[in-house]
Protein backbone atom coordinates (compact mmCIF):
# COMPACT_ATOMS: atom_id res chain seq x y z
CA UNK A 1 0.00 0.00 0.00
CA UNK A 2 1.02 3.46 -0.55
CA UNK A 3 1.53 5.65 2.92
CA UNK A 4 3.23 8.73 4.11
CA UNK A 5 6.39 8.08 6.00
CA UNK A 6 8.62 9.92 8.12
CA UNK A 7 11.75 8.21 8.58
CA UNK A 8 13.70 10.98 10.64
CA UNK A 9 12.69 13.64 12.66
CA UNK A 10 12.78 17.12 10.94
CA UNK A 11 10.84 19.78 8.83
CA UNK A 12 7.82 19.05 6.14
CA UNK A 13 10.12 17.59 3.55
CA UNK A 14 10.84 14.40 5.60
CA UNK A 15 7.34 13.07 4.93
CA UNK A 16 7.39 10.71 1.74
CA UNK A 17 5.20 8.99 -0.16
CA UNK A 18 6.10 4.92 0.13
CA UNK A 19 4.87 1.71 -1.02
CA UNK A 20 5.18 0.09 2.42
CA UNK A 21 3.45 -3.28 3.41
CA UNK A 22 -0.34 -3.70 4.46
CA UNK A 23 -1.63 -4.08 7.73
CA UNK A 24 -3.19 -7.11 8.59
CA UNK A 25 -6.10 -6.92 11.76
CA UNK A 26 -5.33 -8.86 14.87
CA UNK A 27 -8.61 -10.64 16.03
CA UNK A 28 -9.66 -7.02 17.85
CA UNK A 29 -9.11 -4.67 15.04
CA UNK A 30 -10.62 -3.78 11.49
CA UNK A 31 -9.08 -3.00 8.74
CA UNK A 32 -10.16 -0.03 7.20
CA UNK A 33 -9.17 0.80 3.90
CA UNK A 34 -8.89 4.80 4.30
CA UNK A 35 -10.12 7.14 1.84
CA UNK A 36 -9.28 10.43 4.22
CA UNK A 37 -7.04 11.22 7.15
CA UNK A 38 -6.47 14.90 8.93
CA UNK A 39 -2.97 16.68 9.29
CA UNK A 40 -3.16 17.82 12.84
CA UNK A 41 -0.81 19.39 15.13
CA UNK A 42 -0.02 15.96 17.02
CA UNK A 43 1.24 14.93 13.26
CA UNK A 44 3.62 17.92 13.32
CA UNK A 45 5.04 17.31 17.12
CA UNK A 46 5.39 13.76 16.01
CA UNK A 47 7.26 14.68 12.98
CA UNK A 48 9.33 17.36 14.46
CA UNK A 49 9.88 16.67 18.04
CA UNK A 50 8.30 20.19 18.88
CA UNK A 51 6.54 19.95 22.25
CA UNK A 52 5.05 22.07 24.73
CA UNK A 53 7.53 23.63 27.24
CA UNK A 54 9.68 21.25 29.29
CA UNK A 55 8.38 18.33 27.59
CA UNK A 56 11.68 17.29 25.49
CA UNK A 57 12.18 15.25 28.21
CA UNK A 58 9.21 12.69 27.14
CA UNK A 59 10.75 12.82 23.71
CA UNK A 60 12.37 9.41 23.80
CA UNK A 61 9.45 7.71 25.20
CA UNK A 62 6.18 9.34 23.39
CA UNK A 63 8.44 10.40 20.11
CA UNK A 64 11.26 8.10 19.63
CA UNK A 65 14.81 8.32 19.92
CA UNK A 66 16.71 8.66 16.38
CA UNK A 67 13.76 8.16 14.23
CA UNK A 68 10.30 8.81 14.99
CA UNK A 69 8.44 5.66 16.96
CA UNK A 70 5.34 5.83 14.63
CA UNK A 71 6.83 6.50 11.04
CA UNK A 72 3.19 6.26 9.46
CA UNK A 73 1.56 9.34 11.17
CA UNK A 74 -2.61 10.59 11.08
CA UNK A 75 -4.53 10.29 14.29
CA UNK A 76 -8.27 9.74 12.81
CA UNK A 77 -9.58 7.92 9.89
CA UNK A 78 -12.34 8.27 7.49
CA UNK A 79 -12.99 4.60 5.51
CA UNK A 80 -14.83 1.83 4.45
CA UNK A 81 -14.34 -1.61 6.53
CA UNK A 82 -11.61 -4.07 3.98
CA UNK A 83 -11.47 -6.86 7.18
CA UNK A 84 -12.59 -7.68 10.61
CA UNK A 85 -11.36 -9.68 13.14
CA UNK A 86 -12.51 -12.55 14.87
CA UNK A 87 -13.65 -10.33 18.04
CA UNK A 88 -14.90 -7.40 16.33
CA UNK A 89 -19.16 -6.65 17.09
CA UNK A 90 -20.82 -4.18 15.75
CA UNK A 91 -18.48 -3.68 12.70
CA UNK A 92 -18.41 -5.41 9.28
CA UNK A 93 -16.45 -5.26 6.26
CA UNK A 94 -18.83 -2.58 4.15
CA UNK A 95 -19.08 -0.56 6.46
CA UNK A 96 -17.88 3.29 6.33
CA UNK A 97 -16.45 4.38 9.42
CA UNK A 98 -14.64 7.21 11.08
CA UNK A 99 -11.93 6.70 14.14
CA UNK A 100 -9.84 8.12 16.57
CA UNK A 101 -6.39 6.62 16.08
CA UNK A 102 -4.99 8.36 18.99
CA UNK A 103 -1.30 7.49 19.47
CA UNK A 104 -1.02 4.68 17.90
CA UNK A 105 -1.05 6.85 14.01
CA UNK A 106 -1.52 5.18 10.65
CA UNK A 107 -4.29 7.06 9.58
CA UNK A 108 -1.77 8.65 6.19
CA UNK A 109 -2.15 4.79 4.62
CA UNK A 110 -4.36 3.54 1.93
CA UNK A 111 -5.34 0.84 4.83
CA UNK A 112 -5.23 1.02 8.62
CA UNK A 113 -5.72 -1.08 11.45
CA UNK A 114 -8.17 0.14 13.76
CA UNK A 115 -8.49 -1.32 17.27
CA UNK A 116 -11.69 -1.67 19.01
CA UNK A 117 -10.34 0.04 22.05
CA UNK A 118 -10.71 3.34 19.62
CA UNK A 119 -13.47 5.47 19.52
CA UNK A 120 -14.95 3.92 16.25
CA UNK A 121 -18.16 5.33 14.75
CA UNK A 122 -20.48 4.79 11.15
CA UNK A 123 -19.84 7.52 9.30
CA UNK A 124 -22.50 10.13 8.26
CA UNK A 125 -24.51 9.02 5.03
CA UNK A 126 -24.37 12.41 3.91
CA UNK A 127 -21.22 14.18 4.27
CA UNK A 128 -17.80 13.48 2.06
CA UNK A 129 -15.25 11.72 3.67
CA UNK A 130 -13.42 14.50 3.94
CA UNK A 131 -15.91 16.04 5.96
CA UNK A 132 -16.45 13.23 7.76
CA UNK A 133 -12.94 12.76 9.03
CA UNK A 134 -12.84 16.59 9.93
CA UNK A 135 -14.89 15.95 12.52
CA UNK A 136 -13.25 13.06 14.39
CA UNK A 137 -10.01 14.21 15.83
CA UNK A 138 -11.40 18.29 17.33
CA UNK A 139 -14.61 16.57 18.13
CA UNK A 140 -13.11 13.53 19.67
CA UNK A 141 -10.51 15.82 21.86
CA UNK A 142 -13.23 18.38 22.79
CA UNK A 143 -15.47 15.28 24.44
CA UNK A 144 -12.51 14.47 25.92
CA UNK A 145 -12.76 17.85 27.87
CA UNK A 146 -15.93 18.66 28.43
CA UNK A 147 -16.43 15.09 29.78
CA UNK A 148 -14.91 16.68 32.81
CA UNK A 149 -17.69 19.00 33.77
CA UNK A 150 -21.11 20.22 33.49
CA UNK A 151 -22.27 22.67 31.12
CA UNK A 152 -25.63 23.47 30.15
CA UNK A 153 -27.94 26.60 30.05
CA UNK A 154 -25.90 29.77 30.88
CA UNK A 155 -22.99 28.21 31.87
CA UNK A 156 -20.15 30.55 30.99
CA UNK A 157 -17.48 28.90 29.04
CA UNK A 158 -14.24 30.71 27.18
CA UNK A 159 -12.55 28.92 24.64
CA UNK A 160 -8.77 30.03 23.86
CA UNK A 161 -7.64 29.33 20.20
CA UNK A 162 -11.54 28.68 18.97
CA UNK A 163 -10.67 28.77 15.51
CA UNK A 164 -8.57 25.18 15.65
CA UNK A 165 -9.35 21.72 14.96
CA UNK A 166 -10.45 21.69 19.02
CA UNK A 167 -11.43 25.15 19.38
CA UNK A 168 -14.02 25.22 16.64
CA UNK A 169 -15.13 21.78 18.20
CA UNK A 170 -15.50 23.12 21.88
CA UNK A 171 -17.57 26.39 20.21
CA UNK A 172 -19.98 23.99 19.19
CA UNK A 173 -21.14 21.44 21.47
CA UNK A 174 -20.36 24.33 24.14
CA UNK A 175 -23.14 25.93 22.18
CA UNK A 176 -25.48 22.78 21.63
CA UNK A 177 -25.61 22.53 25.24
CA UNK A 178 -27.06 25.97 26.15
CA UNK A 179 -23.31 27.44 27.26
CA UNK A 180 -22.62 31.42 26.63
CA UNK A 181 -19.33 31.03 24.49
CA UNK A 182 -16.89 33.25 24.35
CA UNK A 183 -14.46 32.65 21.58
CA UNK A 184 -10.61 34.09 21.79
CA UNK A 185 -8.99 34.03 18.24
CA UNK A 186 -7.74 36.77 15.78
CA UNK A 187 -9.83 38.93 14.04
CA UNK A 188 -10.49 37.36 11.46
CA UNK A 189 -11.91 34.26 12.39
CA UNK A 190 -14.41 36.28 14.20
CA UNK A 191 -17.28 35.53 11.75
CA UNK A 192 -16.22 31.76 11.45
CA UNK A 193 -16.33 31.18 15.21
CA UNK A 194 -19.97 33.37 15.38
CA UNK A 195 -21.48 30.84 13.12
CA UNK A 196 -20.44 28.03 14.61
CA UNK A 197 -22.05 29.45 18.11
CA UNK A 198 -19.72 31.51 19.55
CA UNK A 199 -21.93 34.83 21.93
CA UNK A 200 -18.47 37.00 22.33
CA UNK A 201 -15.69 37.48 20.45
CA UNK A 202 -12.25 38.58 21.66
CA UNK A 203 -9.58 39.71 19.30
CA UNK A 204 -6.17 37.98 21.08
CA UNK A 205 -4.44 40.78 19.23
CA UNK A 206 -6.30 43.74 20.82
CA UNK A 207 -7.29 42.23 24.48
CA UNK A 208 -6.24 40.29 27.27
CA UNK A 209 -8.95 38.16 27.94
CA UNK A 210 -7.71 37.21 31.45
CA UNK A 211 -7.14 40.81 32.63
CA UNK A 212 -10.46 42.49 31.11
CA UNK A 213 -12.50 41.31 34.76
CA UNK A 214 -14.49 38.67 33.38
CA UNK A 215 -15.13 35.47 35.09
CA UNK A 216 -16.00 32.41 33.29
CA UNK A 217 -16.94 29.05 34.86
CA UNK A 218 -15.01 26.92 32.41
CA UNK A 219 -11.78 28.15 30.50
CA UNK A 220 -10.65 25.74 27.68
CA UNK A 221 -7.36 26.44 26.73
CA UNK A 222 -6.34 25.39 23.29
CA UNK A 223 -3.43 27.26 22.84
CA UNK A 224 -0.79 26.56 26.25
CA UNK A 225 -0.44 30.58 26.93
CA UNK A 226 -3.29 30.13 29.22
CA UNK A 227 -1.69 28.88 32.66
CA UNK A 228 -3.51 28.97 35.87
CA UNK A 229 -1.56 31.77 37.44
CA UNK A 230 -2.45 33.76 34.12
CA UNK A 231 -6.12 32.71 34.23
CA UNK A 232 -6.96 32.43 38.09
CA UNK A 233 -8.61 35.33 38.70
CA UNK A 234 -10.77 34.75 35.45
CA UNK A 235 -12.21 31.82 37.28
CA UNK A 236 -15.78 31.86 38.98
CA UNK A 237 -15.35 30.01 42.12
CA UNK A 238 -15.87 26.48 42.08
CA UNK A 239 -15.00 26.50 38.14
CA UNK A 240 -13.06 24.66 35.86
CA UNK A 241 -9.84 25.26 34.20
CA UNK A 242 -8.81 22.11 30.85
CA UNK A 243 -5.48 22.48 29.81
CA UNK A 244 -6.31 21.09 26.43
CA UNK A 245 -2.29 22.30 25.67
CA UNK A 246 0.37 22.72 28.60
CA UNK A 247 3.54 22.36 29.34
CA UNK A 248 5.21 20.11 31.77
CA UNK A 249 4.60 22.65 34.56
CA UNK A 250 0.83 23.08 33.76
CA UNK A 251 0.52 19.31 34.01
CA UNK A 252 2.65 18.99 37.04
CA UNK A 253 0.62 21.89 38.95
CA UNK A 254 -2.69 21.15 38.14
CA UNK A 255 -3.13 19.22 41.17
CA UNK A 256 -1.96 21.66 43.64
CA UNK A 257 -3.31 24.32 42.10
CA UNK A 258 -6.65 22.65 42.22
CA UNK A 259 -6.12 21.99 45.67
CA UNK A 260 -5.76 25.46 46.88
CA UNK A 261 -8.06 27.33 44.87
CA UNK A 262 -10.62 24.98 44.72
CA UNK A 263 -11.78 25.03 41.04
CA UNK A 264 -10.98 21.78 38.57
CA UNK A 265 -7.50 22.42 36.77
CA UNK A 266 -6.75 19.52 34.47
CA UNK A 267 -4.47 18.38 31.54
CA UNK A 268 -6.07 14.85 31.16
CA UNK A 269 -9.75 14.43 29.38
CA UNK A 270 -12.21 11.32 29.81
CA UNK A 271 -12.04 8.50 27.56
CA UNK A 272 -14.34 8.52 24.82
CA UNK A 273 -16.52 5.47 23.47
CA UNK A 274 -17.85 4.27 20.39
CA UNK A 275 -21.31 5.52 22.03
CA UNK A 276 -20.08 9.00 22.39
CA UNK A 277 -18.49 9.53 19.02
CA UNK A 278 -21.35 7.89 17.49
CA UNK A 279 -23.75 10.48 19.27
CA UNK A 280 -21.64 12.86 17.64
CA UNK A 281 -21.69 11.62 14.37
CA UNK A 282 -25.76 11.82 14.93
CA UNK A 283 -25.10 15.61 15.97
CA UNK A 284 -23.23 16.16 12.19
CA UNK A 285 -25.68 13.81 10.16
CA UNK A 286 -28.45 16.47 11.67
CA UNK A 287 -26.37 19.35 10.39
CA UNK A 288 -26.16 20.02 14.17
CA UNK A 289 -21.93 19.68 14.41
CA UNK A 290 -20.45 21.22 11.47
CA UNK A 291 -16.95 19.89 10.01
CA UNK A 292 -14.34 23.19 9.83
CA UNK A 293 -11.95 22.66 6.91
CA UNK A 294 -9.35 25.12 6.06
CA UNK A 295 -7.88 23.56 3.36
CA UNK A 296 -7.00 19.56 1.41
CA UNK A 297 -4.69 17.88 0.15
CA UNK A 298 -3.92 14.58 -2.33
CA UNK A 299 -1.55 12.05 -0.44
CA UNK A 300 0.94 13.02 -3.12
CA UNK A 301 0.94 16.55 -1.71
CA UNK A 302 1.61 15.57 2.47
CA UNK A 303 4.58 17.47 2.54
CA UNK A 304 2.53 20.63 1.63
CA UNK A 305 0.12 20.01 4.00
CA UNK A 306 2.56 19.92 6.67
CA UNK A 307 4.40 23.07 5.55
CA UNK A 308 0.55 24.50 5.90
CA UNK A 309 0.02 23.23 9.54
CA UNK A 310 3.59 24.25 10.59
CA UNK A 311 2.35 27.92 9.84
CA UNK A 312 0.26 27.76 12.84
CA UNK A 313 -2.32 29.63 10.90
CA UNK A 314 -5.09 26.87 9.77
CA UNK A 315 -8.71 27.32 10.46
CA UNK A 316 -10.18 23.67 12.14
CA UNK A 317 -9.11 20.93 9.87
CA UNK A 318 -6.21 20.06 7.21
CA UNK A 319 -7.83 17.36 5.73
CA UNK A 320 -5.80 14.71 3.76
CA UNK A 321 -6.76 12.99 0.50
CA UNK A 322 -5.98 9.25 0.50
CA UNK A 323 -7.70 7.34 -2.26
Amino acid sequence: MRAAVARRFGGPEVVRVEEVRRPEPKADELLVRVHASTVSIADHRMRSRDLPEGLGIMIPVALGVFRPRKPVLGMDVAGIVEAVGEDVEGFAPGDEVVAMLGGDFGGHAEYARVPMSKAIAHKPANLSWEEAVALVFGGHTALAYLGMVDIGPGTEVLVNGASGAVGTAVVQLAALRGARVTAVTSAGNADLVTSLGADRVIDYRAADFASDGSTYDVIVECVGNAPFDRVEHSLKPGGALLLVVTGLRGMLRAKRDARRSGSLVTSAGTSVSHEDLAALMRLAEAGEFRPVIDRTYDLDDVAQAHRYVDSGHKRGNVVLRIR
